[in-house]
């Protein structure tokens, strides 16, 4: 059987076809595909990071919890304890030699009771904010003044609390107190500047030092970058932002935002 020329030019016209479009459905396919794989990678990445910041809430729940707990016995055990102990001393009949003595062990356990309140106080953060977080950071300052010999500057722009967002006052006040620490063993500085901004519906913290400060790339690869990468997860988790600005010799500048409803 012969095959007409017009069924030839039609079979080599459909064949043609075939090998046309057989790679454009390639390329769709492998396009398909591609995508398909980039949005699984990001959903995976997207897992990770929510795991990561689940895991870190749960944590800092963990760390107040703990800090809660010992605020509370040192407060109402040891506390107590000290209290009998100087109602004890002071009920003591001596001769005047050992009198003095006496009221001096007495005055020292009333000041280790006036510490141990204050202590309490600084660990159970949840107490400490039920002010307002300016009030937090004062009392953490004025702490700081006493033991230590920096200049402290401290400005308030804050224009009402948001108790009904204690928890992320309680977070920015935790990163706080870290950067803080992080200043004391680290920095060398002299001056510390605190500045506590607000606008509706975001909370602003910016610290700043005259220390010797660092090249930020090389402190990410020690173990101090990791406590920065730590303070920037913890921002994360409340969406906030945590950034970092430093010079050697001339000192850091630590910035954290947190939206709030």
């Amino acid at each position: 059987m012969q095959i007409s020329s017009k069924d030839l030019i039609y079979l080599i016209t459909l064949i043609t076809f075939i090998f046309l479009i057989a790679p454009l459905f390639l390329i769709i396919y492998i396009s398909l595909y591609n995508q398909k794989k980039a949005k699984h990678a990001e959903e995976k990445a997207a897992l990770k990071k929510t795991f990561e910041l689940e895991l870190l809430k749960s944590q800092i729940e963990v760390q107040e919890n703990i800090l809660q707990m010992i605020a509370s016995n040192l407060h109402d055990n040891i506390g107590q304890l000290l209290s009998l102990t100087s109602m004890t001393l002071s009920s003591i009949q001596m001769d005047s030699k050992r009198e003095e003595k006496i009221k001096t062990a007495g005055e020292l356990t009333l000041r280790a009771i006036q510490e141990l309140r204050q202590l309490s106080k600084r660990m159970n953060g949840q107490e400490l904010i039920k002010k307002n977080l300016a009030h937090a950071i004062t009392y953490e300052l004025d702490w700081l003044r006493r033991g230590t010999e920096y200049e402290i500057n401290f400005r308030d722009n804050t224009t009402h609390s948001i108790p009904e967002n204690a928890d992320i006052e309680l977070i920015l006040f935790r990163l706080f107190q870290e950067t803080i620490s992080n200043i004391i063993k680290h920095a060398e500085a002299t001056v510390i500047d605190i500045t506590l901004d607000q606008v509706p519906g975001l909370l602003t913290l910016r610290v700043k030092d005259n220390g010797k400060g660092f090249v930020l790339a090389d402190k990410l690869k020690t173990s101090e970058g990791m406590g920065l990468s730590n303070l920037s997860k913890r921002a994360a988790m409340m969406n906030g932002t945590f950034n970092v600005t430093s010079s050697e010799e001339v000192g850091t500048e630590i910035l954290v935002s947190i939206p709030y409803i």
